[in-house]
């Protein structure tokens, strides 16, 4: 078995749900030595998180960016924290409810995405800044 693990940090991007598939397997390289095995993305922060869905419509990523807004408001007078600014408290709260991580299969040196699917970066702050990820691949 061969474990491969890659740091690196994506570009600041504006508040939204960013297609990052090719970024990611641009950055490790590694990817093409495995036959089969799993591939985990990390995302090091407590305001961005990541998820898998459709990479080939952008609405679809306008709509998500419409529902979390709906669904975890800003400025909302019972968050505690809000040291940051009023998009801090929301988005440390989408980022739970979307998750840090994202484990995909590896099936002939690439990830094994079904035909419509791509890795978002959601990225919940104004400003979040740039983002740091770490990517391990372990397999045969």
């Amino acid at each position: 078995m061969k474990i491969y693990q890659q740091s690196f940090s994506i570009s600041e991007r504006k508040r939204g749900f960013h297609l990052i598939t090719s970024e990611i397997v641009n950055a490790f390289p590694e990817l093409k030595q495995i036959k089969i095995g799993i591939c985990q993305v990390f995302i090091q922060h407590t305001s961005a998180s990541l998820t898998i869905n459709e990479n080939a419509d952008p609405t679809v990523r306008i709509d998500f960016e419409m529902y979390f807004n709906k669904a975890v408001p800003e400025n909302d007078p019972d968050y505690e924290h809000d040291y940051e600014g009023s998009d801090d408290m929301p988005a440390h709260l989408k980022s739970a409810l979307l998750g840090n991580s994202v484990t995909i299969p590896i099936t002939n040196g690439n990830l094994a995405l079904g035909t419509w699917q791509g890795i978002y970066l959601c990225e919940h702050r104004n400003y979040g800044g740039r983002r740091k990820i770490i990517v391990t691949a372990w397999g045969s």
